[in-house]
């Protein structure tokens, strides 16, 4: 009975590790990850959302723009890669009305460039699938874009920059932003129309999502969040970037990235997206078909522009949605099927840890709230799931081994000495 309880008393903090709750309210738990967040890798401010399951929305700011103008929630900021997700969208929707389909080749649309596969079809496109070279591996864009950073670059431009195919098409998986600039030629070519007229006809509008704009082809509003970094010159400068020249880099990246949004409206976005209300189901099903490799930073599978998370980096849920960055600021979309919530996190740095740390601190804190973490929290079962409980009940073995082996001692210690005594 003793041991039992000694075992009890051992495993019980492990148990109620996750379970032990803050009396404080769930905003101002939220609100210390971002202030913390920030403070710890010497941010200048974040911005955040997040959608619950009943519809409501949070919003949270912490820290400043520039100068004393402290960080507000309706401020815009790139968000990079992410419009890869939006673009994966606009595709499916143009396979639902039968313009597009995800199994035909380059070769209807596109004519022949130099080391690009014309049989590549649109589905090794979105998941990157192709083997395509990733334009910035080539040096020589980036002096060529340094060069001259108010040039306005043509798709044909940027893919004399495309050097030999990493790999036969669907032979396997590399991220490279040449899937979503030739995406964005076929949907031009498709729908007789450019990207921005058509996220907003077909998603911004009918979302109401009001604050949502496309670099080079709509006009940025003022209240964008300031943004700071070296501007690509690698010189460990971290300057003001906002208003400098950019369209060479944004017209490079044209299809993978230029998409400007508050942090509430790319929440309402992914939460629409995600529960439904954008593209019909057979195209979710087909959005969330993911390509599974070795775990990337944070990524361990790619569907149709998005990504699927790795499990400690949404302590232990899935989570699926995409990250992003852009010149001077880093950006997280992430939404948990199992609990209909999504959350979004903008910092006006790029690179930096805290964006990761934010998002992983809001995650675990709407987690809790919602009952939702368990007793293995932040790692996939297997292998790191797997091997923490057995180190547990290692650890806890021993401790009982050590108590035992103390108590035999002392029991027969006494009769030792009176041994020694005779």
């Amino acid at each position: 009975m003793k041991t039992e309880i000694l075992f009890f008393a051992a495993v019980m903090p492990f148990l109620t590790l996750c379970s032990v709750g803050p009396e404080r309210s769930l905003e101002e738990r939220m609100q210390e990850v971002l202030d913390k967040g920030i403070s710890k890798y010497n941010v200048h401010g974040v911005s955040a959302a997040a959608i619950f399951p009943d519809e409501t929305i949070w919003t949270g700011v912490s820290g400043i723009s520039h100068d004393t103008v402290a960080m507000k929630p309706d401020m815009v900021f790139a968000i990079g890669s992410i419009t890869k997700n939006v673009v994966a969208a606009l595709t499916l929707k143009l396979v639902e009305e039968n313009l597009l389909s995800l199994n035909e080749p380059l070769s209807k649309w596109l004519p022949r460039y130099p080391h690009i596969d014309s049989t590549i079809t649109i589905r090794q496109l979105l998941n990157h699938t192709s083997g395509l070279y990733m334009f910035w591996d080539n040096q020589q864009i980036w002096d060529d874009l340094k060069r001259d950073r108010t040039k306005v670059w043509s798709p044909e431009e940027v893919l004399t920059y495309i050097k030999e195919p990493y790999f036969a098409a669907g032979a396997g998986w590399r991220y490279s932003n040449t899937n979503y600039l030739l995406l964005a030629m076929i949907i031009e070519k498709a729908t007789g129309s450019i990207l921005s007229t058509e996220f907003k006809k077909r998603f911004w509008q009918p979302l109401g999502i009001d604050h949502a704009y496309l670099s080079l082809e709509e006009n940025i509003p003022d209240n964008q969040a300031h943004v700071y970094g070296d501007n690509f010159n690698s010189d460990g400068s971290n300057i003001d970037l906002t208003f400098l020249p950019r369209a060479s880099h944004e017209s490079i990246a044209y299809g993978s990235s230029g998409l400007f949004m508050t942090a509430k409206d790319l929440a309402r976005w992914c939460q629409a997206l995600f529960e439904g209300k954008v593209i019909q189901p057979q195209s979710m099903k087909e959005m969330l078909q993911f390509v599974k490799f070795r775990p990337i930073a944070n990524m361990r599978a790619y569907g149709l522009g998005v990504q699927l998370y790795t499990r400690n980096f949404s302590s232990g849920k899935a989570a699926i949605g995409h990250g992003g960055g852009n010149i001077g600021t880093t950006t997280y979309m992430v939404y948990l099927p199992e609990f209909h919530v999504s959350i979004v996190v903008m910092i006006n740095a790029f690179p930096n840890k805290s964006a990761d740390v934010i998002t992983k601190g809001l995650i675990r804190i709407v987690l809790k709230e919602l009952k939702g973490i368990g007793l293995i929290p932040y790692f996939d079962f297997f292998p790191w799931g797997f091997f923490l409980i057995c180190t547990i009940i290692f650890v806890v073995n021993m401790i009982i081994l050590l108590i035992s082996r103390r108590k035999k001692l002392l029991h027969i210690l006494p009769n030792f000495r009176g041994q020694v005594n005779r």
